[in-house]
């Protein structure tokens, strides 16, 4: 209980989840925190009622630094819940509008990792197409010409070496579409390793798929300067 003999304002974090959380916070200030995010877990709020990342890092840094009233976490951009890596969370108001501002914009840079079914040809190169969604299905349909209701999406890719089985892939991406890895490399015959909705063979056995958001960089919100974070690769999809 707080003084003022209120309910605290979040759950408790057991230590074990604490440890965790403290292990995957690969930046963080005042106004910015960004997250090394499993796959699985949720960037917003969806129907299945399971608890979104932003929810599970306000309990902890309630329990961290002791803050007895409400935890400011926005969400600037988000991650599919399939794919791991850094996600950039805003600790203040005016992180978030900056920080959103700036991935609207196509200020801030995302470098994905990918594991791809075939090589793709020519090893390197730029998509651009157009993409609509459906909101019933949940997916991305790609075209190559303009049409109503369609966005121009724009990424950058190079073949960095092949496995075993599968092919890995960079990704840069040049704009921020639903789903838009996964929907343009499969419009290549490249779909990612375990995405069945963009035409993999199989599923991963965790449910995942084999993309992962490996770098970000950012203008800070408040310092004017550019900040670049890596996260670690998670091997068992890469």
């Amino acid at each position: 209980m707080t003084a003022n003999n209120t309910e605290p304002a979040y759950r408790a974090v057991s230590q074990k989840e604490y440890e965790d959380i403290c292990s995957r916070i690969l930046y963080e200030d005042n106004h910015v925190l960004v997250f090394n995010k499993r796959a699985g877990e949720i960037t917003q709020g969806d129907r299945t009622g399971d608890e979104p990342l932003p929810e599970k890092l306000k309990a902890f840094i309630a329990a961290r630094d002791h803050k007895p009233g409400r935890v400011f976490m926005g969400v600037p951009h988000r991650l599919d819940r399939p794919v791991s890596g850094a996600v950039i969370m805003a600790k203040t108001s005016k992180a978030l509008e900056r920080l959103s501002g700036a991935f609207r914009d196509g200020g801030a840079g995302k470098i994905y990792w990918a594991l791809v079914e075939k090589a793709p040809e020519p090893s390197q190169g730029e998509i651009r197409s157009w993409l609509t969604r459906n909101e019933k299905q949940n997916k991305a349909y790609t075209w190559p010409e303009p049409r109503p209701g369609a966005k121009e999406a724009i990424l950058r890719y190079r073949l960095l070496r092949p496995t075993k089985n599968y092919f890995l892939v960079e990704v840069q991406l040049l704009t921020g579409r639903h789903h838009q890895i996964r929907c343009q490399l499969s419009s290549i015959g490249c779909p990612i390793k375990g995405d069945l909705k963009y035409g993999a063979r199989r599923s991963n056995p965790d449910g995942s798929i084999s993309l992962h958001a490996r770098q970000i960089t950012f203008i800070h919100p408040t310092r004017k300067e550019p900040v670049t974070v890596t996260a670690p690769t998670p091997m068992e999809n890469m």
